[in-house]
């Protein structure tokens, strides 16, 4: 057999592969039961109306062809309806969306339609750990916009790469940081697309997870984003659905029809049941979604009695600073796992990020641990 090709050597270590896989060693030693506050799987699922909506799709005999290339133009109306409704942004359902099998496929697929081998793809930093990944298949370069902490995690644009940029992702409420778009990033962020001709991809997978009555905040609200960027829009937070693979690219019309084309040649459709329930969730009640911000506001809260100088405005995170001598190696003796911030970015170093999205009788017991461990 010949050698593996350069594509797959370029790929990153696989953050939370390693991750999960140093968690199940700690977890078969010998003690107490491992407490995982580390991964961002939501445990709360889908409405009940979801599930019978994909049930009864699944019975219908139509339901095992291929489905359209391009996805049911029913979903792509009730996500263009979404984004009118909640947050103020009209978007044309035939050119201006794309349906994706989750917006992980679409971090990597949105670097290859993007950006040329050599070019650069600016991140966030710190920034979601399968980030790297797609500049790495596109055989790109990674260049870093800095967040500052002390202007509340907002990208300083002026340290940000400038030449041969091919795209700039952001994220808000951003993972791990767990803050909510600073006023006028937004806006920074289309002026530097306009700068450098690069294309703006928002990550808004955490949009609707917003506390203390804030509103959520998409990018393609901004003047001028739809001419510079697009926005990646997952069910998978809003909608408690992480394992069925529903997401969307919403917003430049050239962009979209990139990916369509690449969706063309790389796969052929999503499960239509999937599509089924994705229409029923956009567009039957939405209770079940104030009931999960609740229900993660609530534990925010909770965790703030035993960190309380932890910021967190939005999204399922909480991302802390860890005291001197305390690392989360220490934390695993103390049978609590985090995830640690050095798989973040050059600025996680020293940062853990903790998740909400566990049982409560689970996020009590690993809070007893990390007191014990902070008094120790």
């Amino acid at each position: 057999m010949r050698p593996t090709p350069h594509l797959l050597e370029r790929l990153p270590q696989q953050y939370f592969t390693a991750l999960l896989a140093e968690v199940s060693r700690h977890a078969a030693l010998d003690g107490e039961p491992l407490v995982d506050l580390g991964r961002g799987n939501p445990e709360v699922g889908p409405p009940q109306h979801v599930i019978d909506a994909l049930a009864e799709a699944a019975n219908l005999p139509s339901a095992h062809g291929y489905p359209p290339f391009r996805g049911l133009p029913a979903l792509r109306e009730a996500i263009a309806t979404r984004y009118a409704d909640v947050y103020g942004v009209e978007v044309d359902p035939d050119t201006e969306i794309s349906i994706m099998p989750g917006t992980k496929t679409a971090i990597c697929e949105l670097a290859l339609v993007l950006a040329e081998r050599g070019q650069t793809i600016v991140l966030p930093d710190p920034y979601y750990p399968d980030y790297p990944s797609g500049p790495a298949l596109a055989g790109a370069a990674t260049g870093y916009v800095p967040l500052d902490r002390e202007a509340g995690w907002a990208p300083d644009f002026s340290a940000a790469p400038r030449d041969d940029v091919a795209a700039l992702f952001l994220n808000f409420p951003s993972n791990p940081c767990a803050v909510c778009v600073p006023e006028g990033t937004f806006a920074g962020a289309v002026a530097y697309a306009q700068e450098t001709g690069a294309a703006v991809v928002h990550d808004f997978a955490y949009g609707d997870i917003v506390f203390d009555g804030r509103s959520p905040q998409s990018f393609l609200a901004e003047p001028g984003a739809k001419e510079v960027g697009v926005e990646m829009f997952s069910m998978s937070k809003t909608y408690g659905i992480a394992g069925w693979r529903l997401g969307f690219v919403v917003g430049n019309a050239e962009i979209v029809a990139r990916l369509d084309l690449l969706a063309d040649h790389a796969r052929v459709g999503i499960f239509t049941p999937v599509q089924v329930a994705g229409i029923a969730a956009l567009t039957g009640p939405q209770d079940s979604v104030a009931e999960r911000v609740e229900t993660y506001r609530r534990r925010r809260d909770r965790v703030r009695e035993v960190l309380p100088h932890i910021t967190a405005e939005g999204s399922f995170y909480l991302w802390w600073e860890l005291p001197d001598g305390l690392t989360p190696e220490r934390l695993l003796e103390h049978r609590v796992a985090v995830a640690p911030g050095e798989g973040f970015g050059p600025r996680g170093a020293g940062w853990a990020r903790l998740s909400l999205a566990v049982p409560d009788e689970v996020l009590e017991t690993g809070l007893e641990r990390l007191a014990m461990a902070l008094d120790s």
